[in-house]
C-alpha cells in the first residue's frame, strides 16, 4: 500500500475523517480570504437556522470553527456529531450509525451543542 491511500477501518471512520477534512478546507479558505482583505468583512456561509439562531441564516465559517474547537476540548463527541452533521451533511438518523449510538441520543446531543454553539456565535461565553 502506497502512502497516499488510506486504509478506512468502516463507515464511521470515512465520514469521521471525511467531515474534518471538509472543516478544514472551508476553515482554511475562509481564514485566506480574511487575510487578503486585511480586515474584510467575514466570510457567511449558509448553516441551520437553529444553530445560528438568525434570519439571515449565514455564519461567519471562522467564528464556528473557534466555537466548535472550544467545544471539541469540552465534550469531543459533541463536536464530532457537529462535524458529521454539518460538514459532511449527514442526517439524525446517519449519524446515529456512524457514531454507534441511538437516534434520539443524536437528536439530544444534537440540541445541546447547537444551544451551547449559538451562544458562542452570539459572542457570549458558552
Amino acid at each position: 500500500m502506497d502512502q497516499s491511500s488510506i486504509a478506512w477501518q468502516n463507515r464511521a471512520h470515512f465520514f469521521a475523517v471525511a467531515a474534518n477534512v471538509i472543516r478544514r478546507i472551508l476553515v482554511d479558505h475562509a481564514r485566506g480570504r480574511q487575510a487578503a482583505k486585511r480586515g474584510g468583512s467575514a466570510i457567511k456561509l449558509s448553516f441551520d437556522q437553529d444553530l445560528h439562531g438568525s434570519s439571515t441564516n449565514e455564519l461567519d465559517l471562522v467564528a464556528l470553527d473557534e466555537a466548535l474547537t472550544r467545544l471539541g476540548e469540552m465534550d469531543p463527541e459533541q463536536s464530532r456529531l457537529v462535524e458529521l452533521r454539518y460538514f459532511a451533511g449527514l442526517t439524525i438518523e446517519e449519524t446515529a450509525q456512524v457514531m454507534g449510538i441511538s437516534p434520539a441520543s443524536v437528536k439530544r446531543s444534537w440540541t445541546v451543542a447547537r444551544a451551547w454553539l449559538r451562544r458562542g456565535l452570539d459572542g457570549r461565553d458558552p
